[in-house]
């Protein structure tokens, strides 16, 4: 498996348009696309910062969705959410899963 933690701010008073961005992503999910699961989440202690953390099959099959023509058009909203409620470019980490575990 292979991950991607991806770091950012939200705008004064965006946070509550977060939940949209996540349904806008979800919405342009395809079938097969190799990701396995994704968490949004907000610093407790600063709630501008959102920490996404997105788990794939593998990195090959990551950098394949990111091209995916099917995606492309159902990602044209959630970057305008993103644009308008996010400071500046969002940071990638990438990640190898060394495990992964739940009940």
């Amino acid at each position: 498996m292979w991950a991607q933690m991806i770091t950012t701010r939200l705008k004064p008073g965006r946070e509550d348009d977060l939940p949209t961005l996540v349904a806008q992503l979800r919405a342009a999910e395809q079938p097969g696309s190799g990701l396995v699961h994704s968490t949004a989440t907000r610093d407790t202690k600063d709630p501008s910062r959102v920490i996404m953390f997105v788990v794939f099959e593998s990195e090959e099959k990551a950098r394949e969705r990111e091209n995916d023509s099917r995606r492309q058009e159902g990602l044209q909203a959630a970057s305008a959410t993103m644009t308008e409620i996010f400071e500046g470019a969002p940071e990638f980490t990438d990640l190898t899963v060394v495990d992964d575990w739940s009940l």
